[in-house]
């Protein structure tokens, strides 16, 4: 079921992988999300300067930040750690869903995610944060 609130959230995608973000802005924006995207950290981080998200949707492997220093550059923030940042990765080995939690992250969905179970895994988390 799809929650009415979605229309007011604004996300934050940083991911450098096009096909992932393009899946995940269409599905968000569908439903009503204001999406942002970076395709790093640096740009991630830089983007938060005048776009506070709802929530982060952040990948761990990127090229010149990736998600592990971020989400330690977010959480360092006072005023940006507040924001849940969901894991959205390719590490779906086993052990990698506790290290992403253990690291910060409010949550973890692993890539290739599922279009029909996507928004209520999103809701699932900000719930319980």
């Amino acid at each position: 079921m799809i929650s009415q609130n979605m229309k007011e959230w604004c996300v934050l995608i940083v991911d450098d992988e096009p096909d992932n973000v393009g899946v995940a802005q269409k599905v968000l924006s569908y439903n009503g999300a204001a999406v942002r995207v970076a395709r790093n950290g640096i740009e991630g981080l830089a983007a938060l300067d005048d776009f506070k998200p709802t929530f982060i949707l952040l990948d761990l492997s990127m090229p010149e930040m990736d998600g592990w220093e971020m989400i330690r550059k977010v959480k360092a923030k006072q005023e940006l750690a507040q924001i849940p940042v969901i894991a959205l990765t390719a590490h779906a080995m086993s052990g990698d869903k506790e290290r992403v939690l253990e690291a910060g992250f409010n949550g973890y969905i692993a890539k290739p995610f599922r279009i029909n179970t996507f928004l209520e895994e999103i809701q699932s988390v900000l719930r319980s944060s």
